[in-house]
């Protein structure tokens, strides 16, 4: 079954699908709303308590209730403001070292790091460290800023959408590498820092906070936009911070230097939720604190 499920993503018409389901996520009529948002609910377990709107009649559409926000202090950052934060809810797909350039996708099948990011990124190279994780349906699809950072690029990368589950994680060789994705770069305190935003069948849109919807397919090649260091265009963000969402489900692909090392808890399968640590800076490192203090964000995720 795990092979025809694979294989058929081959044949299907991902970008239409994925459309279709966009649009349908937005329909306002009350009635396909309702039923949507409540079959939903019941099949993934939704608990909206931590909601910032609780009632499931109080949005205007399903796209809003799946991009809902959380209340006020629901997702805390780290106590040491040197840590890096999980940027989302989801679990972890893979984490480790860059090791000769590539990343770790699956046992047995690996990705080219230049191939994720569109082109070298200086300082995310020899020892770089990563995280990929992904959220599923159920959860909080909101992205959050792991640690404070100035962007400096971001990088739409046309491809597919195959699903990104552990079915084709398996069987889709470069499957980061094909899938349509945004790779946005910052510069920190500890160097670069690039969160990679990757498309999925059936995400509907990947938005960030600066430029709106940015997939799928507003354009039909590369796109890059640098951003500067001052003026009304640069783009800075606090740890914590909401920086991006998702429509559906999909992945984040977190890629820091050296200058880091990913928390022990990190293995494959293991849930993570915003604000978790995800990273301490190394030990050999100068913790950022003691270099330029940096004011963290509220202790919050809700933005």
């Amino acid at each position: 079954m795990e092979r025809l499920f694979v294989g058929l993503q081959y044949i299907l018409p991902q970008h239409l699908i994925s459309r279709l389901v966009g649009a349908l996520t937005r329909v306002r009529w009350k009635p396909f709303k309702r039923a949507f948002i409540g079959w939903f609910s019941r099949h993934y377990g939704i608990d909206l308590g931590e909601a910032e709107i609780s009632d499931p009649e109080a949005f205007s559409d399903f796209n809003e209730f799946f991009t809902r926000s959380l209340k006020a202090g629901t997702r805390p950052m780290p106590v040491d403001p040197d840590d890096m934060a999980c940027p989302v809810d989801g679990v972890v797909s893979q984490a480790g070292p860059v090791q000769a350039g590539t990343l770790l996708q699956s046992k047995g099948h690996h990705y080219d790091l230049d191939g994720l990011l569109g082109g070298g990124v200086e300082g995310l190279k020899a020892g770089a460290v990563f995280a990929t994780l992904y959220l599923a349906p159920s959860n909080y699809h909101r992205i959050h800023m792991p640690v404070a950072g100035r962007l400096t690029s971001m990088r739409y990368e046309p491809g597919r959408l195959f699903s990104v589950n552990d079915a084709t994680a398996r069987r889709v060789p470069g499957l980061f590498t094909r899938n349509e994705r945004v790779a946005c770069i910052f510069e920190t305190d500890q160097g670069p820092l690039a969160l990679v935003l990757v498309g999925a069948l059936n995400v509907g849109n990947i938005e960030t906070v600066w430029a709106g919807q940015v997939a799928p397919k507003r354009w039909s090649e590369t796109q890059v936009t640098d951003y500067p260091s001052a003026g009304e265009s640069a783009v800075r963000l606090e740890r914590g911070d909401e920086m991006g969402r998702f429509n559906m489900g999909s992945t984040v692909i977190v890629v820091a230097p050296d200058s880091w090392s990913l928390a022990e808890h990190l293995a494959p399968g293991h849930p993570v939720r915003v604000g978790q640590i995800l990273a301490r800076p190394a030990p050999d490192q100068p913790r950022p604190s003691a270099v330029s203090p940096a004011q963290a964000s509220p202790a919050s995720a809700a933005r």
